[in-house]
């Protein structure tokens, strides 16, 4: 059975991911990167759709097998974490899963206005057409690398679009949760999702403090940056222009919008963001 570590793009997934992997796959909570981070895959992605037949140059086309191939990962009854960034919606008559597949999600949104400033730099777009990708209802995204191989579709929608799709739903229990609470209240957040795992698995063994006290500890910004820069970081992207890999742990806590946007796009944002901004309790 799959428990969805869920998220927009940019909204903190790899540190809770992190958080996860060293806490249940290391016996000491110790996280020593892409070693640990590997155990918890993506989906849906190529890999899972291999044994099926489908039309790689159709975007979305993979949707139909999205739940075959959620019960074919499970056929070995084992419990599995995987990362997700598509929305939980329909796409066309096709469910993204169900409740015979999974057993819950996490969920971790991020402030909309860093969200942007954060995927300006990853992707190297400005301000402008980041906002109009995170409006964009029909976005979807893929491994770009490959042209015409839509294999690694995943339907992301908006940002809007895809928190909610997540916090209002009625098929799975989902722990949501902000990624500003996570890096102000790390180890009791952290606890809490333990908490929320183990109540999922009706696993009995109890809350390991010191455990996850290591696994706070290792997976903080700046001992990820340094991992990076030490070992890389399989999910780093490659300049456009300089041909080199961007740093995927770039600023992290210190990205402040307010220094990165003039009064006008602040205020532009503010009013395009306003129901989510009281919604989620944004200043």
């Amino acid at each position: 059975m799959i428990i969805w570590l869920a998220s927009y793009p940019k909204n903190g997934n790899t540190w809770l991911r992190s958080l996860i992997s060293a806490y249940y796959y290391t016996k000491d909570g110790i996280f020593l990167g892409d070693n640990h981070l590997k155990n918890i895959q993506q989906f849906p992605v190529k890999k899972y759709l291999e044994s099926f037949d489908y039309d790689l140059s159709i975007p979305g086309d993979t949707s139909r097998l999205w739940v075959l191939a959620q019960e074919k990962i499970n056929e070995d009854r084992r419990i599995k974490f995987f990362k997700t960034h598509n929305a939980l919606v329909k796409l066309g008559n096709y469910d993204f899963t169900n409740r015979a597949n999974s057993l819950g999600g996490i969920y971790i949104v991020r402030d909309p206005r860093n969200v942007l400033d954060s995927m300006s730099r990853h992707f190297q777009i400005d301000h402008d057409k980041a906002l109009e990708v995170m409006q964009d209802k029909k976005n979807f995204t893929y491994d770009f690398k490959k042209k015409k191989d839509y294999s690694d579709y995943q339907f992301i929608s908006s940002w809007e679009l895809n928190y909610q799709s997540w916090k209002n739903n009625n098929l799975l229990p989902t722990k949501f949760l902000k990624y500003e609470d996570l890096l102000s209240e790390t180890f009791f957040v952290f606890k809490e999702i333990i908490e929320f795992i183990n109540k999922l698995t009706n696993d009995k063994s109890g809350f390991s403090r010191e455990k996850a006290k290591n696994a706070v500890n290792t997976t903080s910004f700046e001992n990820l940056k340094k991992i990076e820069e030490t070992n890389g970081f399989s999910e780093s992207i490659i300049s456009r222009e300089e041909k080199k890999k961007i740093p995927f742990f770039h600023l992290g806590p210190k990205n402040n919008w307010q220094e990165n946007f003039d009064k006008e796009f602040v205020k532009k944002l503010n009013n395009i963001f306003k129901k989510n901004l009281i919604e989620l309790d944004y200043k």
